[in-house]
């Protein structure tokens, strides 16, 4: 895992990811920490919260079709055996139910 290509990932986010980003600033103010494109493993969660053992994940249209479901499903068993919990919302639920994702994100903080 490469930290300069965890900043290319930071510098190149989609725009659901900025907004994702966006979306858990108010989370800090209740002592969350969140970091962006975080190594674990051989994988880059696109957001984690250490201290909570959170992970979320923002999936693109990709994730949905061939063989990007199953890819998901063994990134999520990955991350669940090193005591992370996985949420994962579609671009489409960032972009277009921003409070819906908000409210998710605060009932597992909580």
């Amino acid at each position: 895992m490469s930290i300069a290509r965890a900043r290319e990932l930071r510098k190149n986010a989609t725009p659901p990811e900025r907004y994702m980003w966006r979306l858990l600033k108010p989370f800090r103010g209740e002592g969350y920490h969140f970091r962006r494109q975080v190594p674990i493993g051989k994988y880059y969660a696109d957001f984690a919260c250490h201290g909570q053992k959170l992970v979320i994940e923002v999936d693109g249209d990709g994730h949905g079709i061939g063989a990007g479901p199953e890819r998901d499903k063994v990134r999520t068993r990955f991350l669940e055996r090193e005591g992370y919990r996985v949420l994962r919302f579609t671009n489409s639920e960032v972009l277009n139910n921003p409070e819906g994702v908000f409210d998710v994100v605060a009932k597992v903080l909580k």
